[in-house]
């Protein structure tokens, strides 16, 4: 074996380092080099060159836009791709989100879909969308129009090395373009009499193009007539936008984050216009107003300092998901109606044809008492030519129409409060025993007992919520049973945090939500990917945080590890008693935090009214023993009545996942909601699963009243009339709503902070019979969160007497003598 010496060594050692140092410095000199190259040509063609300087003698003799277009991409058409990926932001977005929904589309449907793709250029989206479908085996054909003969080129060149046969390059003027009459398309449409289209796409896009369209009303035209009447289209853009020009609009899939503020509208749309790409709003309204809203994404591309784009999915305006295709605008509002409603679905168009005239005189009354706020905005666009809300146009119908501009949905800022619930459903479910036949109306809260309810398969569920962002978490969860696996929904809401959840949401998710819990979702994908997952969440995070910090400052971390994985209740109660009670309940603990009316209300939930049923309680107590009422003792005294039965009562590790939850921040195989089983798992997941589910964003009264009467069997309101001011008269309006849509023997379950609710008079009063099922005293323990002094049930027995008879709300004066052949005209005539 060789021996070098020891300066040889260290001499060969730093010469392999100082030419390993000399070859990477090359190496970034010749790649900035090439970058630079690149990025001076980008910076000449599109700032320093006038449009026709140095233009060859082909591209003068070209006329109007197509010239424009050739003076200036000729230059640059080569270094396009290299050039545009930090500044057109959302392209992959867009066709991740394409792709879902024509996957979601096509079924079980042997046809292949047409992709036209217009102002292609170089056909990067075209390449980009084999990410996410064979393009090859997906399409039948695929068709990139674009005006730019130099981009067209790139493009050809692109799919012959890819090999890609169905793919065609058109150099042509979008509005001129029409389809080979061969062409095999997924959708066999008899066209119209009025197209010139004999075959029609079934996927348009435009990627950045519609800016660049001097003429867009006709391009948006000839795009509409060219689309097949189920088809999808897809848009991604610039934009700059006032809320003054866009708030009254029902029909744009929502406003979330599309204001531009003056500065910016001013600065972008002076920018763009040096290269001829226009802002002004007018382009993506056009898009809005003739077409159908499914998705719309309002987004800032912050690494080029927040420039504005969307990404917007629709399709024609007739092309509405409630029921068979070709279903009219007016009748998918009807269907739409009837399920908001619990009214029977009765056609406009056939309803002459199907129903005796002993049922229509009933329908009719029916008709015109009971309509929901979606049916309502549905007439008005029909009578006003623009498109039903987008709600009209979501794959699935649960969640239903909802004004998100008014002050009352407004006000939670778009952000839930509660990221799990309180209410234990296995309680609910021993004193209910919903079943088949059951109307179910509940508070949907973050959705977890909603989900329990269903897994015993209620005729219904109107799931009920104020908070916007409250429904958005339903709808999620009721997205993931339908599209993931059982693994992907755990880690979602059994560990609360999941990695890819962002890629998730645009290629499963998104066909089965709204619009409006879509962008909600987009924007907040951090809720999955943070350390704090979604169980920090929202406004009760304050209260899990804030045990956590207490914990590690006081020190008892190890401890709730040890209370949490104790395997009995002996072991659990040893640990509790010695270790962890003295520090949770300390009464000045207790007193600074606790009892602190912003920490009952920011953390809890606990608003003023039910903090005084709890004081009340209080008040009683101390007047039975002697002694004097203190606040902030009645408040520690409630808590202590809450932990210490939980605590010794109900094993954590393996039954309480409400509190286990709490202090180790996400769920655990052993210890978890129902519905977050694999048996639960199999079956909210079968198609059908949730037809039965009405998702509401209203006040309990605005929904109830636009129920059919005598309709509901179960109403499980939580502690939600606790809120309620004993001297106002809310409690008796929202009573009188429940008697009016209950069946005759219908139960109201409901909880309060109070043993002795003040309400449970007015419900008495009112046509139930009320009987306090459960009742929290020292020691007891009433459910697995015992969080409630009470439980009730409230049956109607009768009619409410306070009740005065309703009137027709838009019943018309010659209604009885309507001639029935007429009457869906007669109907739009009213109505309108």
């Amino acid at each position: 074996m060789l021996d070098f010496p020891p300066q040889l060594l260290a001499d060969l050692r730093h010469c392999i380092l100082l030419y390993g140092a000399l070859f990477a410095l090359v190496a970034v000199v010749l790649l900035s080099r090439r970058q630079l190259w690149i990025y001076g040509k980008f910076f000449y063609a599109c700032f320093l060159k006038p449009v026709e300087l140095g233009n060859a003698a082909d591209v003068k003799a070209l006329t109007g836009q197509q010239r424009a277009l050739e003076g200036f991409y000729r230059t640059q058409a080569e270094i396009y791709d290299a050039t545009r990926a930090t500044l057109l932001c959302g392209r992959e977005d867009m066709l991740q989100l394409a792709a879902a929904q024509l996957k979601h589309r096509m079924g079980t449907k042997a046809a292949k879909p047409i992709w036209v793709d217009v102002g292609g250029g170089t056909g990067y989206n075209i390449e980009k969308m084999n990410d996410f479908v064979s393009v090859k085996d997906f399409f039948s054909d695929v068709y990139l129009v674009d005006l730019s003969p130099s981009l067209c080129e790139v493009a050809r060149k692109r799919f012959a090395k890819l090999g890609w046969t169905n793919v065609h390059v058109v150099c042509e003027d979008a509005r001129t373009f029409v389809l080979d009459e061969s062409a095999d398309t997924m959708e066999a449409a008899k066209p119209e009499v009025s197209s010139r289209y004999g075959v029609k796409a079934d996927f348009v896009s435009m990627s950045y193009s519609l800016s660049m369209v001097p003429d867009f009303y006709s391009v948006i035209d000839s795009i509409t007539d060219l689309l097949a009447p189920h088809g999808l289209i897809s848009c991604v853009d610039f934009y700059v936008q006032s809320a003054s020009s866009y708030s009254l609009r029902n029909f744009t899939g929502g406003h979330y984050s599309r204001h531009v503020n003056w500065f910016s509208r001013l600065f972008w749309r002076s920018w763009f216009r040096l290269d001829r790409v226009h802002l002004d709003e007018g382009r993506r309204d056009y898009l809005e107003y003739r077409l159908g809203t499914i998705l719309n994404v309002n987004e800032r591309n912050y690494k080029l300092g927040g420039i504005p784009y969307y990404i917007w999915l629709g399709c024609q305006r007739t092309a509405t998901s409630a029921g068979a295709a070709g279903a009219l605008a007016r009748e998918a509002a009807e269907r739409i109606d009837a399920l908001a409603t619990e009214s029977p679905y009765l056609s406009p168009v056939h309803y002459s044809e199907t129903r005796a005239e002993t049922e229509s005189a009933a329908a009719r009354e029916t008709r015109m008492q009971l309509r929901s706020k979606g049916f309502e905005a549905a007439i008005l666009n029909l009578a006003t030519n623009v498109p039903l809300p987008s709600f009209f146009y979501q794959n699935k119908p649960w969640r239903l129409y909802y004004d998100e501009a008014l002050p009352k949905h407004a006000q939670f800022g778009n952000s839930y409060i509660y990221a799990f619930t309180w209410e234990d459903p296995a309680e609910d479910q021993r004193l209910l025993n919903i079943g088949e036949e059951d109307v179910v109306f509940a508070i949907t809260s973050a959705g977890d007992n909603v989900l329990s309810y269903a897994l015993h398969r209620p005729q219904s569920i109107h799931a009920v919520d104020l908070n916007p962002a409250q429904n958005h978490l339903l709808e999620l969860k009721v997205a993931a049973f339908c599209a993931l696996s059982y693994e992907d929904t755990w880690k979602l809401f059994g560990e609360g945090r999941h990695s890819g959840f962002r890629n998730l949401l645009l290629t499963k998710l998104s066909p089965y939500l709204s619009s409006r819990a879509f962008q909600f979702w987009l924007d907040s994908t951090a809720t999955f990917t943070s350390r704090g997952g979604l169980y920090e969440t929202g406004g009760t995070r304050i209260a899990v945080k804030l045990s956590k910090w207490l914990f590690r400052l006081l020190g008892p971390s190890v401890d709730v590890r040890q209370l949490c994985s104790a395997k009995t209740l002996r072991e659990q109660r040893a640990i509790w008693r010695t270790r962890l009670r003295p520090v949770v309940l300390h009464k000045w603990l207790s007193y600074l935090v606790v009892a602190n009316e912003q920490f009952l209300w920011r953390a809890l939930g606990v608003p003023t009214n039910q903090r005084d049923m709890i004081y009340e309680d209080g008040i009683a107590a101390a007047a039975r023993s002697g002694s004097a009422f203190q606040p902030k003792e009645a408040m520690w005294r409630y808590v202590v009545n809450t932990l210490d039965p939980v605590v010794e009562n109900t094993l954590l590790r393996d039954e309480n996942y409400f509190y286990r939850l709490c202090l180790m921040g996400r769920y655990y195989e052993e210890c978890r909601p129902v519905y977050l089983s694999r048996e639960a798992h199999k079956t909210l997941s079968r198609p059908g699963a949730f037809d039965g589910l009405r998702v509401h964003t209203d006040e309990f009264v605005e929904v109830l009243e636009r129920i059919r009467p005598e309709s509901v069997t179960v109403a499980i309101i939580m502690d939600h009339m606790d809120w309620f001011d004993p001297e106002g008269t809310q409690a008796t309006e929202e009573i009188r709503a429940l008697n009016r849509a209950m069946k005759l023997g219908g139960r109201v379950l409901l909880r309060s902070a109070g043993l002795n609710p003040w309400y449970i008079a007015n419900f008495s009063a009112q046509g139930f019979k009320c009987e306090r099922v459960a009742a929290r005293t020292a020691g007891k323990c009433i459910d697995r969160v015992n969080m409630y002094a009470s439980t009730w049930i409230c049956t109607k027995v009768d009619c409410d007497p306070s009740a005065q008879p309703s009137e027709p709300v838009r019943a018309p004066a010659d209604a009885s003598t309507a001639d029935e052949t007429s009457e869906s005209e007669g109907m739009e005539v009213l109505e309108l």
